[in-house]
């Protein structure tokens, strides 16, 4: 009987957003800012990316929400909506990802998250999500005020998951946070929305 190769991995570490779940700013404000150049505007300068980053790294929503607010009053009202209707940005599941998670835990392969992820956001976002049922520990940034792409949240994250780092895959749709994983010695897959591509390397890694 042939003998089957050995896995490389012994635990696949998934990041959430732009992963396993959909995320856009935008979808907040579809029906209050209905023109798309509008809107665009208004979440590229005020309600944007590089601002909610903050939420990320432990800023609350209340103490985010008042000062933004103060910067922009004339917009007070649309930033408020930013907390109170946070979840019309995580609309779905990315395409593909959730019957891989599914898969490795019917193989028994362990499964873990690190997410850049604010405390207020993921406490609204956790019970929406089961598929994160399916993870034995997940670091939130918000939580242990570390934020990917900073090397210190990778070495807390192995310390938690109990995995040596090249033995772990991670998985994560931004560079920078891929190119840090690489140089503390995880194994790295940089996702670009192309599950099939996904699948492939964990099949290579012998997860799959």
């Amino acid at each position: 009987m042939p003998q089957v190769d050995a896995p490389k991995i012994d635990a696949v570490v998934w990041d959430i957003g732009r992963v396993l779940v959909q995320w856009d700013l935008a979808r907040i404000y579809r029906d209050l800012i209905p023109d798309p150049a509008e809107r665009a505007a208004f979440t590229a300068q005020v309600v944007s990316e590089d601002w909610h980053a903050q939420h990320d790294a432990g800023v609350s929503w209340v103490e985010m929400v008042a000062t933004r607010s103060a910067e922009f009053p004339q917009h007070a009202a649309l930033i408020e909506r930013y907390a109170t209707h946070w979840l019309e940005s995580v609309p779905g599941p990315v395409e593909g990802t959730h019957p891989l998670v599914e898969r490795l835990t019917k193989r028994g392969v362990p499964q873990f998250c690190i997410t850049n992820f604010g405390v207020d956001a993921f406490a609204a976002f956790r019970p929406t999500f089961p598929i994160l049922d399916h993870f034995a520990d997940i670091v939130v940034s918000g939580v242990e005020k570390l934020v990917k792409p900073d090397a210190a949240i990778f070495h807390l994250a192995a310390r938690r998951f109990g995995h040596a780092a090249e033995r772990m895959v991670f998985i994560d749709d931004n560079a920078a946070n891929i190119a840090t994983a690489q140089v503390l010695g995880w194994q790295v897959h940089h996702f670009t929305g192309d599950a099939v591509a996904l699948e492939a390397d964990l099949t290579a890694l012998g997860a799959l």
